[in-house]
């Protein structure tokens, strides 16, 4: 469905996005997760056209995007992170401003806006002022216009940003709706935990540089190894963080003051044989599990040192989710 090649963005010295290449299936939920700055926003723009890359290329259906801009963009639907500002516009004017610049004819409109405003729940909405409504609101109807033309593919950037828990809510479930509809949806933000529970694949940004990208259990078996272990305890937590760390099969990912969090090749007998000496050391173990890695961990292991992001800059030419 989207295939970016080899996309680079500069501002003269400054590399927003570096040799980013990427495959996108159709029907695929896509997650861009990123700090701020790494060049989710500018891939983003690039992607819908409103912004020419310094280098590379975008294909969307097979169609080149840059030798085909008015084309490719008929087939993009694009909800930004700022919503505008209405205030003259109801509801249902609003859905026929925007059907009318894809020369929609009225019925057509009218029919396809009912249809858009019962799926993100605004039907009882359509004579009420535009700017009147909550942001969550606002943000809904954003993605009603935006797949008002029937694109193939639908992109936001930083949806959920600014809305309060219920109104997150509504829109993962909206976000979800669209995907068993299958839907191709790219989707940037920095909450990862609901990042993994909507998207089937994510690409991890970090200064220009795709850092990973692929299905989320794969990067997290690619990242983390199959096993992860977390050991709670009630005292003796350096002792403890001493000894995982000096076990050769043992990387310790986070530590808090009740809580470690080791990624592991140890076998069973290995790991009864750690935690073993760690209670002849007078650490006060009261549990452990084998746990399965948190997409806030893979990030912060792939973005928060100079191999991580090395190896984004090895890897980005060849991403493949």
């Amino acid at each position: 469905m989207l295939q970016i090649n080899h996309l680079y963005k500069s501002y003269g010295r400054f590399q927003a996005v570096n040799n980013l290449t990427l495959h996108v299936p159709k029907g695929d939920l896509f997650g861009f997760v990123g700090p701020n700055g790494a060049g989710k926003t500018t891939t983003i723009r690039m992607v819908c056209g409103l912004m020419l890359p310094s280098a590379g290329n975008i294909v969307l259906g097979g169609v080149d995007a840059l030798a085909n801009q008015k084309e490719v963009k008929k087939q993009i639907g694009y909800v930004p992170d700022f919503f505008g500002v209405y205030d003259n516009l109801k509801v249902k004017e609003y859905m026929d401003f925007y059907g009318s610049m894809y020369r929609m004819n009225s019925k057509e409109i009218a029919r396809i806006a009912d249809d858009l405003l019962e799926l993100v729940n605004l039907s009882d909405k359509k004579e009420v002022f535009v700017d009147t409504l909550s942001r969550g609101m606002k943000q809904r109807l954003c993605v009603a216009r935006a797949l008002i033309h029937n694109p193939a593919l639908l992109v936001l950037d930083e949806p959920n940003s600014g809305l309060d828990p219920r109104a997150r809510v509504e829109m993962k479930e909206l976000l979800l709706n669209l995907k068993s509809m299958g839907k191709t949806i790219v989707i940037s933000s920095h909450i990862l935990s609901e990042l993994s529970e909507m998207c089937s694949s994510i690409g991890i940004m970090d200064h220009g540089n795709l850092v990973t990208a692929g299905r989320i259990e794969d990067v997290m078996e690619g990242v983390f190894g199959s096993n992860q272990l977390v050991i709670t305890l009630d005292g003796g937590r350096e002792t403890a963080l001493r000894i995982a760390k000096e076990h050769a099969k043992v990387k310790v990912d986070s530590a808090g003051e009740h809580e470690i969090r080791l990624s592991h090749t140890m076998t069973k007998s290995e790991i009864a044989k750690m935690i073993g000496v760690m209670i002849e050391n007078d650490v006060v173990v009261t549990g452990f599990h084998k746990q399965e890695g948190s997409l806030e961990t893979l990030f912060m292991r792939v973005t928060d040192n100079e191999e991580g992001q090395k190896g984004g800059k090895e890897n980005a030419a060849e991403s493949d989710c």
